[in-house]
């Protein structure tokens, strides 16, 4: 099994022609992927690919959503965590930031997760129903988000 770094990642779902790195890069990324019989996508990988797709290349989060899922699809890669990401995924197609989705899909066996600095994402995941209260401690009046 070849465990792929995030720039393996981009590089195959990424055409990026203004880049002559990425050129040299993307036909080996790509044998990469064709030929390798089992590759394994670490968790933070797949975290750090949504960032580099949003943030850097600018993709949408429709995109971002269609590159993970097919990342997730392919019968050679085995991603940490399918499970969480796919319902990760989920949320982040219902407006959560996608590194908030995986903490929440991570912690959806718990009661609570608690935040300070998050009010948004505690009031999004509510609003959505996700099970698991968010909590922001030492709110007022109640630290409860409403």
């Amino acid at each position: 099994m070849i465990a792929l770094d995030t720039n393996i990642l981009a590089r195959f779902y990424v055409d990026d022609p203004g880049d002559p790195e990425a050129a040299k890069q993307r036909p080996i990324a790509y044998e990469v992927f064709t030929t390798s019989l089992s590759l394994f996508v670490p968790l933070t990988v797949v975290l750090e690919l949504e960032w580099v797709l949003r943030a850097f290349y600018r993709f949408d989060t429709a995109q971002v959503i269609q590159v993970i899922t097919h990342l997730l699809g392919l019968p050679n890669v085995n991603v940490e965590e399918v499970d969480r990401i796919a319902a990760a995924l989920e949320l982040l197609e219902q407006g959560l930031d996608f590194a908030d989705a995986l903490h929440l899909a991570g912690s959806r066996h718990c009661e609570a997760l608690y935040t300070f600095d998050d009010r948004r994402f505690a009031r999004r995941a509510q609003r959505l129903g996700v099970g698991t209260q968010i909590v922001v401690p030492g709110s007022e009046p109640s630290s409860r988000v409403p």
